[in-house]
């Protein structure tokens, strides 16, 4: 017989198994997109719903400390057990103990419209994450899949809801593969990733929910001073990513040192912020801020928007508001961009995108699905001078982030050698455990 022959059928044989974990994760895939992704249709709805009612009755912003205690109380007594948030999606990932109670859906959906109805400052990755994660595990007990199984279905859980909400399969799916450890991506979940991002997007799209539409309507050719430039704002917008989760971290710690009953911080939080919002006479620094963002790519602002931005999120968040961290990330970064062009020569829609997806990846330590997100949504003629902004970014926000249950598998750099940033590493885990705690 020839060799050939038979190194050809084992081949063929060897491709079976995989058309078998195909299909199956294809009908996993199936179950978690549409349930995530119709899940986010809903909640997307509410969101503009409640946003617009909102901006059309901002009296409502006085019962702020109101909806606080309703969310404080919710937690406090019924969901205590999924109060961590997307932290717990990542903990359950790498520890994992017990499946996530489905309770997180709902109860994460009801916080954040709240927040978002009453005038607090907050996003939606996070909601619709946790409820793409909470969904996706609990066919762990239909199927009584074992650990390996259970950590690609939180990861595709994240996956759906980070690309149903955005309209961003590709970014969605590196997302899931990126977010879990820092400097490490999980190649084993890819293909159930990808399936699912795609088809929760798809699926909200099918219920007539779309997104907002951005646009970088000139690009200039890459050269060596834009080049330079790019860098310049990478590290700009690292700094403000620093600047964002530090300032998020300190008051989630100040509210928990000052309170001590988790129910009376979100109506503390609320007074301050609606006192705020009525000194200074404006809500373009609370709910989502899209409008903004849009202006952003074409209308000169005011240099301190990222500012208030961060302070106002960072501020509603630790007080223990709900929603997510990624929108106000893009106001913050879009804004912050706005600004820049002050001084740095390149288009100001450009430097808006850039900041957009360049702030979230130095936040969320992922810089390749925030290079991916921004050619999604700005199309690949931006591809470059986003993929600079998002990787310097990536290297000058440190070792800070808004997860703080993210794991570091590989430096950021090797700058004062591998044993003296393995125990930098150490320091810094033992910070966010504290913290966690």
């Amino acid at each position: 017989m020839n060799p050939t022959f038979f190194k050809r059928r084992l081949a063929a044989i060897e491709q079976i198994p995989q058309l078998f974990y195909l299909l199956k994760w294809l009908f996993l895939a199936a179950i978690v997109g549409i349930m995530a992704g119709s899940a986010s249709a809903f909640f997307l709805v509410s969101l503009e719903w409640v946003t617009n009612f909102r901006e059309n009755n901002t009296w409502i912003i006085a019962f702020l400390p109101l909806g606080g205690l309703a969310i404080g109380l919710l937690y406090h007594y019924f969901g205590s057990d999924v109060v961590k948030g997307n932290n717990q999606l990542l903990e359950e990932f790498h520890s994992p103990k017990k499946v996530i109670p489905f309770k997180m859906a709902p109860l994460v959906l009801f916080g954040t419209i709240a927040t978002h109805l009453f005038g607090g400052s907050a996003g939606r990755e996070g909601t619709a994450v946790q409820m793409g994660g909470a969904i996706a595990d609990q066919l762990t007990h239909v199927f009584k899949f074992k650990a390996r199984d259970r950590k690609i279905l939180i990861m595709i859980g994240i996956s759906a809801g980070f690309a149903s909400v955005f309209g961003t399969p590709l970014a969605g799916a590196v997302f899931a593969l990126e977010v879990l450890i820092v400097g490490r991506m999980r190649y084993d979940a890819i293909l159930p990733s990808f399936l699912t991002a795609v088809i929760a997007d798809y699926t909200c799209h099918a219920w007539n929910v779309g997104h907002t539409v951005y646009s970088i309507p000139v690009v200039p050719e890459i050269s060596p001073d834009g080049f330079l430039w790019a860098i310049l704002a990478g590290i700009i917008f690292g700094l403000a990513a620093m600047l964002f989760s530090n300032a998020t971290h300190y008051f989630t710690s100040v509210f928990k040192n000052v309170i001590a009953y988790p129910p009376l911080r979100p109506v503390v939080g609320g007074v301050f912020i609606a006192g705020a919002v009525w000194l200074i006479g404006t809500t373009k620094y609370i709910g989502l801020g899209v409008p903004v963002i849009v202006s952003a790519f074409s209308q000169d602002l005011p240099f301190y928007d990222f500012l208030a931005k961060t302070l106002f999120t960072a501020f509603t968040l630790g007080a223990g508001f709900k929603g997510g961290e990624v929108t106000p990330l893009f106001y913050i970064g879009a804004t912050l961009g706005n600004a820049l062009a002050g001084f740095i020569p390149l288009p100001v829609a450009l430097l808006a995108g850039m900041g957009f997806v360049a702030v979230f990846a130095g936040a969320s330590n992922t810089p390749i699905a925030c290079t991916l997100m921004g050619i999604e949504l700005f199309g690949a003629e931006s591809g470059v001078f986003i993929a600079i902004a998002c990787v310097v970014a990536y290297l000058f926000s440190g070792h800070s982030g808004i997860y703080g249950s993210q794991v570091i598998g590989s430096p950021k750099h090797l700058l004062y050698g591998r044993e003296k940033t393995k125990k930098l590493h150490e320091i810094i885990a033992l910070r966010r455990l504290k913290r966690l705690k």
